[in-house]
């Protein structure tokens, strides 16, 4: 029997070893690489291929929304699984955007990760079902179509540079990631800064945590 091949992502090495006992306590699996940062997670699924990609969101050098976007460049069939506490509903649809497969919370990881791994290795989405009920409800129709209502003005590609601004990143950084050019990234970011009348990177990393666009632990105040 062909085992489905797993490459974990976590930064706590406690939990990549009771991930990879549970996994390889299952016939069908094989954890075939761990990674504790983005980066790593990247260079492992470029060299290892991974089928099923078990993502964690806040890590240093490399967040898993940025990992996620960057593995599916070099590895386009990777089914990314993303396992972590953060829950509300824009962390949740902003990885469905980046292309994870599904979305699992950490506290109910040991019930039903082995399933999840299951379905979206099939190319089904899988969510905690505490996380389905949520987005099937009518607040979070807004969220799905795009944009929440606290920043219904801005474009989508306006939502995507500011979250990686407050992730830290240069012009030149947001240009590789979203594959666009640096002029392009400019345009968007003055944009923004019009919209929301907040014309410094520290003030925009404020509004993107206030309105939950980027996890408290990954923003980084400049």
């Amino acid at each position: 029997m062909k085992k489905i091949s797993i490459l974990l992502v976590d930064d706590h090495v406690v939990v990549r070893q009771g991930l990879k006992a549970l996994l390889n306590a299952e016939l069908d699996f094989e954890v075939v690489a761990e990674a504790e940062n983005g980066q790593q997670a990247v260079s492992l699924a470029r060299e290892k291929m991974p089928e099923v990609v078990v993502m964690d969101i806040a890590m240093p050098q490399m967040n898993g929304h940025m990992a996620t976007r960057q593995i599916l460049k070099v590895h386009p069939s990777a089914r990314i699984l993303v396992l972590s506490t953060y829950t509300n509903d824009e962390c949740v649809t902003e990885l469905l955007r980046a292309g994870a497969k599904g979305y699992l919370m950490k506290q109910t990881a040991s019930n039903e990760l082995c399933d999840a791994i299951r379905k979206v290795r099939l190319g089904n989405q899988y969510l905690s079902p505490t996380l389905a009920r949520r987005l099937n409800s009518q607040r979070a129709g807004a969220f799905l179509n795009g944009i929440s209502d606290a920043s219904r003005d801005l474009t989508v590609r306006e939502i995507e540079v500011l979250k990686l601004i407050a992730d830290g990143l240069s012009n030149r950084e947001i240009a590789v990631v979203l594959d666009i050019s640096i002029k392009t990234v400019e345009k968007h970011r003055q944009g923004t800064m019009n919209k929301l009348d907040i014309h410094e990177v520290a003030g925009l990393t404020r509004y993107a945590l206030s309105k939950g666009l980027v996890p408290a632990k990954t923003a980084i105040p400049a």
